[in-house]
């Protein structure tokens, strides 16, 4: 991809970049929008039924604690699907390395949804459990990378950071899909909702997963890789070279992902820990609706600020405020000031969270050279995903059955913005850059 000066180029060679950068934007969406249906979904079920399902009766929170285990192991998956997926991004493409970590995310949840429970299989039935979870990992540990790096080449320029925020939109419309989809489960009695109503939202995935695939089928692999394709300049291990030319740029991207720690923790310890002091869990899944609905316009609009004031100022200004404003979500819950509720976590997830989550698809993108972006981004990024994923497991075990010990809690998400603020002063700024010219230069190694 040739980089167009503001007010040069035909008008024609930018419209079709514009077209290309506008396809890419809607697969990101629709890619992010199965993901996080699919962790959202999850995230619930873990929440609400996967304790009493899949685990033996006994010391409710102990299974609680077992159920977030599962979630969590995911987690653990995501660093070998970065460096795996990541690995094919950087050698083989952009577009059908995100077709196979697609069918992989919307294939797993399909299947958790057909596993037995624990009375019929015993132990087998959490072995199934954390085997289908792990290879939602693998999926999810370069689905976001792969969407974003993509779009990002794709960009015209002067809106490198407006094109790829389109996959943080597609997050947000996961989890309102994924809460809406639950809502009615949520309100079944529990013999229903035990035995068969938890397993339609995981069946319901089947749905996004085709329509997201038939638009990603249709990509084209971005110019500014396939430049580097004809003329056989790639890496054969983009993961090394990466590390051996890009190590700040890593430990930057590693750093600043820490800012998903909020996300992750409002969406799964939030809603359990609601339920423990008398929330309703309808009320709660409506809290997310309402944030995450805003959240699909604002994010667009953070990025078009980071494309004219700078990716750096608007992530550390967003990071800082989730990380002042969850002591006031947390203290909300535990009181339940069902009102105060709703209007802080819409200022987080819809404002503050906004503001970082919106921009970090562009800015750790950028932050590589092209033949190790998919790499450097995907492995990058698991990092802090990787410690949020046990951060739901980690506030149950220190808040325990005391509903006014949410202190816990909140230094856990506080602590985690404090490390991406500092990643963030770290990390050069980016967003005046010309795309050829983004990243460490990369000289000898093929």
């Amino acid at each position: 991809m040739k980089t167009i000066p503001r007010g040069t180029g035909s008008s024609v060679e930018q419209a079709h970049r514009t077209r290309r950068a506008k396809k890419a934007a809607l697969a990101a969406f629709l890619g992010g929008m199965l993901e996080y249906y699919d962790f959202f979904v999850y995230a619930t079920a873990a929440s609400l039924v996967f304790s009493t399902i899949f685990f033996p009766a006994g010391n409710p929170t102990a299974a609680l604690i077992a159920s977030f285990a599962t979630f969590g192991v995911a987690y653990v998956a995501r660093p070998f699907g970065a460096v795996v997926f990541g690995h094919l991004g950087d050698r083989i493409g952009r577009k059908n390395t995100l077709v196979l970590t697609l069918v992989l995310m919307g294939g797993s949840t399909f299947l958790i949804g057909l596993l037995p429970d624990f009375q019929t299989v015993g132990y087998l039935a959490p072995v199934l459990l954390v085997a289908l979870r792990l290879m939602q990992g693998l999926s999810a540990g370069a689905e976001t990378a792969g969407a974003s790096a993509l779009t990002m080449e794709e960009s015209p320029v002067g809106r490198r950071g407006f094109f790829p925020s389109f996959a943080m939109s597609g997050i947000s419309a996961g989890i309102v899909l994924a809460s809406l989809v639950f809502l009615p489960v949520a309100a079944m009695d529990d013999a229903d909702r035990l035995a068969w109503g938890w397993r339609i939202p995981f069946w319901s995935s089947l749905a996004v997963l085709l329509v997201a695939y038939l638009v990603r089928r249709t990509l084209e692999e971005p110019e500014v890789f396939e430049e580097k394709a004809q003329h056989r300049d790639l890496v054969k291990l983009p993961f090394a070279q990466m590390f051996r030319t890009h190590p700040a740029q890593f430990c930057q991207v590693a750093l600043m992902s820490f800012e998903t720690v909020t996300n992750t923790f409002m969406q799964a310890f939030g809603l359990a820990f609601a339920v423990s002091v008398g929330i309703p869990a309808q009320t709660m899944l409506l809290v997310s609706v309402l944030g995450n609905v805003i959240a699909i316009g604002s994010q667009p609009l953070m990025a078009l600020f980071s494309d004219k004031f700078g990716r750096r100022r608007i992530f550390i200004l967003g990071v800082l405020g989730s990380g002042m404003l969850i002591f006031v979500y947390f203290w909300a819950i535990s009181t339940q000031q069902i009102a105060l509720i709703f209007v802080v976590s819409t200022m987080i997830t819809a404002g503050t969270y906004s503001m970082s989550n919106a921009i970090y698809p562009a800015w750790f993108a950028e932050l590589f050279n092209v033949r190790v972006r998919y790499s450097g981004m995907a492995i990058g990024l698991q990092v802090g995903i990787l410690c949020a994923g046990f951060t739901p497991l980690l506030g149950t075990a220190l808040v325990g059955a005391d509903h006014a010990n949410w202190g816990p809690a909140a230094w856990i998400v506080a602590g985690s913005s404090v490390i991406a603020v500092i990643g963030a002063l770290w990390a050069r700024e980016t967003y005046r850059t010309p795309i050829h010219e983004l990243g460490n230069p990369i000289h000898g190694t093929k």
